[in-house]
């Protein structure tokens, strides 16, 4: 039984339908667009670039770019994340994974991360952890290293990539050292 036909079923004419012609348009156009960037690049103007990278970087990169995830230090060396799991929370990738340890040793810090991961392949670089960190312990650099690879399971940022990548002991929340506070309120 045949089907019915729609009454807005398109169809092709013949010239539709001999297909070395759209090639051939195609072919053109395609053409077009090659022999007017390399005759841009031959007389010196801006025509289509090519940066190298990692060797080179793009100019126009935006200035807020987001690249790779940092772990800022205090100054002790020790992770500034408290292990609030807010950047885990707020992440629409479910990218990050924190595991706690606890250290009631330190009244201003009794938890830390034991185990902080990121899943680069899931991640979406909103920067959403960012901005939800209430420690400033996560941010993100314009860099973009290593990221493009053909094996998943080297595209997990642990702790200590994060952290030792691009060191950085600035955070905007700082805390007394643990030591000289527990002096100060036991004397």
């Amino acid at each position: 039984m045949k089907k019915k036909d729609y009454w807005n079923k398109p169809s092709m004419d013949l010239w539709e339908r001999l297909y070395i012609f759209e090639i051939i348009r195609g072919l053109c156009i395609t053409g077009a667009v090659f022999f007017g960037n390399m005759w841009k690049w031959v007389t010196f103007r801006k025509g289509a670039l090519t940066a190298y990278y990692p060797e080179e970087l793009r100019a126009d990169y935006s200035s807020a770019n987001r690249g790779r995830h940092i772990l800022t230090q205090r100054e002790n060396g020790q992770v500034q994340c408290v292990s609030c799991n807010m950047c885990a929370t707020v992440c629409p990738a479910y990218c990050i994974e924190i595991q706690s340890a606890a250290d009631f040793d330190d009244p201003f810090h009794p938890k830390s991360p034991d185990r902080f991961e990121i899943d680069y392949s899931r991640c979406i670089f909103c920067g959403f952890c960012v901005e939800a960190c209430p420690e400033d312990a996560i941010r993100m650099s314009k860099d973009t290293p290593n990221f493009p690879g053909f094996d998943r399971d080297n595209m997990w940022g642990a702790q200590d990539l994060l952290m030792n990548w691009q060191p950085n002991r600035d955070p905007a929340k700082r805390y007394p050292d643990a030591r000289q506070a527990l002096q100060e309120v036991h004397p």
